[in-house]
């Protein structure tokens, strides 16, 4: 079986430049690494990271925590973190601290500290002063998604603004009558999710001299069916039925256009329809939205926390860039068509 030795020998270079090319840790131009790597597969040669590890400390393998991976958004940020790992040649353990009792104390007190790390990246976790201290004691570059932890590099979206944006688009086409669906108490776990976003859209109608008629503000389990059945309550009376609904998040806002659609009603003609997230589903039913690209995110936490362990200073990323996708779920209101 080949040794570094033989890369070396067959791409001309040093043994210690190909570890450098091979691991990804130290200088080495761009020309070197390809030669070396193209030198590395002709050969057969796969570098052997237990090897590698005893000498410079590094596992080469990065933790991912988050609450769950049923959601949606969950799964995206851990493919997006899966990807730039597997790029950065890097492996991934995930913990999940909402599958069970105790799990998330397990995963803070016991797992990560466990030194079988190079890095941790959190996702939108709220932690207590505990638990931060817990995580910090890992003594491993941190990186947050999903809300700020105290002193911690973060990628986050502006949740009110976007949130906020979502209404006044509804309040820009005319309509007055904007209920909102947010997210029931798995939102609130955590970085209050549900809350924060319900706050960009109570200043949005605030801001434009609007006040909700009672009972147009709901919440619902964080699914299509949850969307669902919060939506055919806010539409079962016509006589104060909103025209629009402002939803904290795709599915719910697709488990709307279902509802409206099983009581007989028109999107947009009747009643229209915005989310956030920029779900899959989004194209499917035309929803208006605004992406948030969880995958983006977990990419971008990769390269901040690649970045913070090759001691690279990490500047605040500011907001995470969203995009607002209007489609067919969005118009005018019936009373302002010509």
């Amino acid at each position: 079986m080949p040794g570094i030795k033989d890369v070396a020998a067959h791409a001309g270079v040093s043994a210690a430049t190909v570890s450098r090319a091979l691991s990804g840790n130290g200088a080495v131009s761009a020309s070197t690494r390809r030669r070396v790597l193209a030198a590395a597969e002709e050969l057969g040669f796969v570098i052997s990271y237990n090897a590698s590890s005893l000498a410079s400390g590094r596992t080469r393998n990065v933790g991912v925590v988050l609450p769950g991976v049923g959601r949606w958004y969950f799964a995206k940020v851990l493919e997006g973190a899966a990807s730039a790992l597997i790029e950065a040649g890097y492996d991934l353990t995930l913990y999940n601290t909402g599958d069970g009792p105790g799990h998330r104390e397990s995963v803070l007190k016991e797992m990560l500290r466990r030194k079988r790390l190079d890095a941790v990246i959190t996702v939108a976790l709220r932690l207590t002063d505990e638990e931060l201290a817990q995580l910090r004691a890992v003594d491993k570059p941190i990186v947050a998604i999903g809300g700020p932890l105290p002193g911690t590099a973060a990628i986050r979206v502006d949740e009110v603004g976007i949130s906020a944006l979502a209404t006044g688009h509804l309040i820009s086409l005319g309509h007055t009558r904007i209920a909102h669906i947010g997210g029931g108490e798995e939102l609130e776990r955590d970085f209050q999710l549900g809350g924060t976003r319900r706050t960009g859209y109570e200043g949005a109608m605030r801001d434009a001299g609007l006040t909700p008629e009672p009972g147009w503000v709901a919440s619902a389990e964080f699914s299509v069916a949850g969307g669902f059945r919060a939506a055919k309550a806010l539409l079962a009376r016509p006589d104060v039925r909103p025209t629009a609904i402002f939803c904290a998040a795709d599915e719910i806002a697709v488990g709307a256009i279902l509802a409206a659609r099983d009581l007989g009603l028109r999107v947009p003609e009747d009643l229209s329809v915005i989310g956030i997230d920029g779900h899959d589903m989004g194209e499917v039913f035309g929803l208006t939205t605004i992406s948030q690209s969880p995958e983006g995110q977990g990419a971008a936490a990769v390269a901040a926390v690649l970045a913070l362990m090759r001691n690279e200073p990490v500047d605040d990323f500011g907001f995470f860039p969203t995009e607002f996708v209007v489609r067919s779920s969005t118009a005018v209101p019936g009373r302002l068509r010509a």
